[in-house]
């Protein structure tokens, strides 16, 4: 058991000082233990145990780019207007269509993201999904959240099987939207976008 002050954890505050015990391991003695902290003077500021709400928004992006069909990389899209969903994206081929994890073969695999030029893929963006499963009413001075996942071949597993593996590698911190679809955010009224890279005011 750790001696020590209160410290702020990602999901609370751990209580060094009073039993040892991490809060979150103990949700139905939340209050008592905060009530606890506050009275003893260790902990000077109260420390929101929930996510904040742009991390709440990017996790729900995650989830989202889960159902894409890219096999590059994963988008997710989550539009946000007054602290409510208007419309989630992901990235990947038109409704109906033979998608890329069907027929697992990506002409832009060893091709820059963000290049401009999209006239060999399939896909639809997750941006513009969002887009446009909304009404441009609904997403003025909104936010659009949008993460990306990294989604590829694995060479070195390939090179052991008789077929190509594709799987996740890591979640992209400096995602941003094509040039293409950077003007259609612009048009749709959307004053935000938030990555996990940051925030950019339009």
């Amino acid at each position: 058991m750790n001696n020590g002050p209160v410290t702020e954890g990602y999901l609370g505050i751990v209580d060094t000082s009073l039993s040892g015990k991490n809060i979150d391991t103990y949700p139905g003695e939340t209050e008592d233990i905060m009530k606890k902290i506050k009275e003893s003077g260790e902990a000077s500021v109260y420390t929101d145990l929930r996510p904040s709400k742009d991390t709440y928004y990017l996790d729900i992006a995650i989830a989202v780019s889960k159902r894409s069909t890219c096999l590059k990389r994963h988008y997710g899209a989550v539009i946000v207007n007054n602290d409510e969903i208007i419309a989630t994206g992901y990235n990947g081929n038109p409704r109906g269509m033979f998608n890329c994890c069907q027929r697992l073969q990506c002409q832009r695999l060893d091709k820059p993201h963000n290049s401009g030029d999209y006239s060999d893929c399939h896909s639809v963006h997750a941006e513009q999904n969002a887009l446009l499963s909304a009404s441009r009413r609904d997403m003025i001075g909104g936010t659009l959240y949008l993460v990306g996942e990294e989604y590829g071949l694995d060479k070195e597993k390939s090179g052991r099987v008789q077929e190509d593996v594709f799987g996740f590698n890591e979640i992209t911190e400096n995602v941003s939207p094509c040039p293409i679809c950077m003007r259609m955010i612009q048009n749709s009224g959307i004053k935000k976008i938030v990555t996990r890279g940051g925030i950019k005011c339009l």
